[in-house]
């Protein structure tokens, strides 16, 4: 081979590599941005938009929805931040730590030599091996009564025991078989409002006020019915009213809608939540009649508001039935409270599922939003929990883990060993950032860990963050939901192979999808 060509081989490998680390430094940077508020001695980040708005957090997730990120490598770890958030509810920050140290790793390998599809195979036995580990070692929650429960809330609220309370009582409110559901998610039951006490209890609550303060702001024995439309009459073109039979029409059409909104009060309705506007003649015969009346009522709030009180959900086409028929669709609740400080409804005591709501309040606007991403992530973390069991925290788990994971290295043969290597350093990562943000020299703590673990043969050993000594994340108290570990290392592993599977970028031109007619000239 001449000197041109290798010199020409020499600066396509230079131009792939340096794609690589673009990539990589970009998601570094993502977590770094996170990294920080990791562990019990996390800091906060001060989110500031262009008009100077103000956002204090030490969520992971809302760090980083709400940061800038123009590259495109960086969206991809948020967009799996994201998906850890909407399938676990917590854990984003552990996830972007681990994606940023995976990758950096394999990173590392791939400039030392070690060609890129031996590091992914690596990666892959790795993160398999350390998954069924944490599987293994999770440790189910049989009773909604376990003290272990209470630990998680805490541990996932930030040590804030007030939130961690609501949090455990509301989920016994609602009972297992419902946290089991895989279409219902805990953290929705959190609402938080300026000012307001923290309380749960059994109900549902509609962030709207009733359609005008004539009607009743207080209900016992309630029947509820829940319209999925518009409580209008049904309409006619215009041009056809400029007809007789069109005319004749339009006031038949009212005047079955006159006898439907009758119907709603001789079956003795006590409210009604509508989706869409409600037509005038409709407000002035249910206020009329004492009928409390919510419109425009976000879709959650109204299927949760069926679920809660038994009704069926109905179309204004269903009001067309007899009244026998459709006294059935009602649902029924013991009270109903508008709250007009807080311009919401509340719906207590339905008869149908048990539907707990967590209230968070606080004085501002801005520490209110943060007690209610603290009380979103605890309910997760709780509901997590009860799923697929709980594992010791402070980074113990992930560390006990490498060393399991460091075993599948020794069998492995070839460069694939140094991919092995990388899972194995990434799961050191969390320990070591935990640790760093206490206070502790990382290196130190993390050798100490280790060999302790190894000689008391106890996996849940980490570091006391407020001592740092080392100490049973168990007896602490210190609980991590085994979902949560898992997801995170799964998803870091995905973003880890993706960008490492990456080594060009190329800038698209802009491109408009064809038209049909354009492909038929």
């Amino acid at each position: 081979m001449s000197l041109k060509q290798q010199a020409s081989q020499g600066a396509e490998v230079n131009e792939k590599l340096a794609a690589l680390m673009t990539n990589a430094n970009a998601v570094r940077a993502i977590a770094s941005a996170v990294e920080g508020t990791l562990g019990p001695k996390g800091l906060d980040t001060m989110l500031v938009d262009k008009f100077g708005e103000v956002v204090i957090t030490n969520d992971g997730v809302t760090i980083l929805t709400m940061m800038e990120a123009n590259h495109p490598a960086a969206r991809m770890v948020i967009n799996i931040a994201k998906s850890q958030q909407e399938e676990i509810g917590d854990g984003t920050t552990t996830a972007t730590v681990m994606a940023g140290a995976l990758v950096s790793t394999g990173v590392e390998q791939v400039a030392k030599g070690v060609p890129v599809a031996r590091v992914i195979e690596g990666v892959r036995a790795g993160v398999r091996r350390a998954l069924e580990v944490m599987q293994e070692q999770a440790t189910p929650l049989e009773d909604l009564q376990h003290p272990w429960l209470n630990q998680v809330a805490l541990v996932a609220g930030r040590e804030h025991q007030d939130i961690a309370d609501l949090v455990v009582e509301a989920a016994r409110l609602i009972g297992k078989d419902k946290l089991l559901d895989a279409n219902f998610k805990l953290s929705d039951t959190v609402m938080s409002e300026e000012g307001a006490n923290n309380q749960v209890f059994m109900g549902v609550i509609v962030n709207k006020e009733t359609l005008n303060k004539q009607m009743p702001q207080q209900l016992a024995d309630a029947k509820v019915l829940i319209i999925d439309d518009a409580l209008e009459p049904e309409q006619i073109e215009d041009g056809a009213l400029g007809t007789e039979t069109g005319f004749a029409r339009y006031l038949e059409l009212q005047a079955e809608f006159k006898a439907n909104i009758q119907k709603i009060i001789d079956i003795g309705t006590g409210l009604v939540l509508v989706d869409r506007g409600v037509a005038d003649t409709a407000e002035e015969m249910l206020t009329d009649a004492g009928i409390m009346v919510v419109q425009r009522v976000l879709n959650k709030e109204l299927r949760r508001a069926a679920e809660h009180t038994g009704a069926r959900v109905v179309k204004r086409t269903s009001l067309k039935k007899e009244a026998a028929e459709l006294e059935k669709y009602l649902g029924f609740a013991k009270n109903v409270v508008g709250n007009e400080k807080l311009e919401q409804l509340w719906i207590l005591d339905g008869r149908g599922k048990p539907m707990a709501t967590v209230l968070v309040g606080a004085a501002t606007e801005e520490v209110v939003g943060e007690r209610e991403r603290i009380a979103k992530d605890a309910a997760s973390s709780v509901q997590a929990a009860v799923k697929g069991g709980v594992v010791p925290g402070g980074g113990s788990l992930e560390l006990a883990v490498s060393r399991e994971v460091e075993k599948v290295r020794e069998n492995t043969r070839g460069m694939a060993a140094y991919g092995v290597s990388c899972v194995a350093e990434t799961l050191r990562r969390p320990m070591s950032q935990i640790v760093s943000n206490a206070g502790f020299n990382h290196l130190e703590k993390i050798g100490d860990v280790l060999a302790s673990q190894v000689e008391q043969n106890k996996n849940s050993l980490a570091v006391d963050c407020d001592s740092g000594e080392i100490a049973d994340m168990f007896e602490l108290g210190v609980l991590d939901p085994a979902l949560v570990k898992i997801h995170a290392l799964k998803a870091a592993g995905e973003i880890a192979e993706a960008i490492l599977r990456i080594d060009t970028i190329i800038k698209m031109r802009d491109y408009q999808q064809p038209t049909t007619n354009s492909l038929e000239r």
